[in-house]
């Protein structure tokens, strides 16, 4: 065989390759999101209003409000929903970090004046990350259906349960004066969307399919956060991910 003619051999091999590898792509993320027409209603809806109301809102917030006042305010809201991570650490038999994030919710409402101030991180309490899907996940329940909820964006079968837990173990839950609660619901929604802006902006710039990368993204964060930051490779699914030559997970 001639040089040209190997080199269109291979051209044609690489094609037939990445029309198989797109295929399996597409048949792993359809088995995942098999709600994908009704999701995608729901996902433009909730960018429509995002690009059009809440990050105008957001932008103009993290452009008034200095950096200090608006960490302040991350910190009080982490600090408040707290209750929701001690009890998932108890629930996961992480007992030693329950019993740390209890002290850190302790130092942070007392010396960190409700909140406000993290002084729980650099007294060796550092700030955990648990909720109920990752409780369910840890008990070896698979993530269902992605999910995309109005007004809350990514979410699965298996992670929708946490929007309950989370609501009634935070203080905040039971204040019944819609003069608070109103204005605190919307500070907190807001500092919550400026807290995302970069993160935002990167996907915007970077993806062909916003929808389908906001997916996998969730969907590959999910799984990190189970196994805190360094899921076993045996553990993962292989019908999800691949180890790559560098020793990178992918996410599909």
């Amino acid at each position: 065989m001639n040089t040209g003619n190997f080199r269109k051999m291979r051209a044609l091999v690489a094609l037939m390759a990445v029309g198989v590898l797109s295929g399996c792509v597409a048949d792993r993320a359809q088995e995942a999101d098999p709600l994908e027409d009704v999701n995608r209603v729901f996902y433009n809806i909730n960018d429509s209003l995002d690009r059009h109301f809440i990050k105008p809102v957001a932008q103009s917030y993290s452009n008034v409000v200095p950096k200090g006042v608006r960490s302040g305010v991350t910190n009080f809201f982490d600090n408040v929903g707290y209750l929701n991570v001690i009890l998932n650490d108890i629930l996961q038999g992480k007992i030693v970090q329950a019993l740390q994030d209890t002290a850190r919710v302790a130092l942070n409402t007392t010396v960190g004046i409700g909140g406000l101030y993290d002084a729980a991180t650099p007294s060796g309490f550092p700030k955990h990350d648990e909720d109920t899907g990752q409780t369910l996940g840890a008990w070896g329940f698979g993530e269902g259906m992605y999910l995309v909820l109005p007004l809350r964006g990514p979410n699965s079968l298996r992670d929708a349960p946490d929007l309950a837990t989370s609501a009634v173990l935070n203080p905040l839950f039971y204040v019944s004066s819609m003069a608070i609660t109103f204005p605190v619901g919307a500070l907190s929604a807001i500092n919550h969307r400026a807290n995302l802006l970069e993160a935002t902006r990167i996907r915007d710039e970077a993806a062909l399919d916003p929808y389908s990368f906001t997916r996998e993204a969730y969907r590959q964060n999910r799984v990190f956060k189970i196994y805190d930051g360094n899921p076993p490779t045996q553990a993962l699914d292989e019908d999800y991910y691949e180890e790559g030559e560098t020793g990178v997970l992918k996410v599909y």
